[in-house]
């Protein structure tokens, strides 16, 4: 299986995807875990340095050239592995409350630096069958979990992360929103 990383100047990025026949097909299940496979391997320093690919947390399947509504999600935190292969999520709920990356976001796909906030919900519910586990889910995820799920929710609708920035304030924030480092 071979596989190139399309860049948000390729047509099929703006696309909508869509939905994905379960159960999941036999070629669904092998792209699904090449991805996540991918992403665990660009997070090897080494890895990375010798194929040149940059690390990355989430990768859509869109990003692949795959018009599917699936995604994936691999990153460790101070509680642990936090992985996912979702399929036809949708997101039930959102919180009132915003937060953004102080930083800002990057993607596999956009090679250029944007500076600004790209504002999300702090909270959100996301429904999903996870390939992980072979089964329907409910996740309830805040702050940096929420944002990275949004982020590649995102890319199934065609939407980037500088698509959220304010173009004339870049910088500028709601009442109480969050910045997470």
């Amino acid at each position: 299986m071979k596989y190139k990383i399309f860049k948000d100047s390729h047509p099929i990025m703006r696309k909508k995807s869509l939905p994905v026949e379960l159960p999941l097909s036999k070629e669904d299940k092998e792209t699904l875990d090449f991805m996540l496979e991918y992403l665990k391997k660009s997070q090897d320093e080494d890895y990375a340095r010798k194929h040149n690919v940059r690390a990355g947390i989430g990768l859509a399947a869109i990003q692949l050239g795959i018009l599917k509504r699936m995604f994936v999600v691999y990153y460790e935190t101070d509680k642990g592995i936090v992985q996912y292969q979702l399929v036809n999520p949708r997101i039930l709920e959102t919180s009132i409350k915003k937060c953004a990356l102080k930083n800002g976001e990057g993607c596999l796909s956009v090679d250029k630096s944007y500076e600004g906030y790209s504002h999300r919900y702090y909270k959100i519910v996301i429904q999903a069958f996870d390939a992980l586990s072979n089964k329907q889910v409910t996740l309830s995820a805040t702050g940096f979990d929420a944002i990275v799920l949004q982020h590649e929710y995102d890319h199934l609708d065609g939407v980037f992360f500088y698509d959220r920035i304010d173009k004339n304030n870049p910088k500028s924030t709601f009442a109480g929103e969050v910045l997470i480092d």
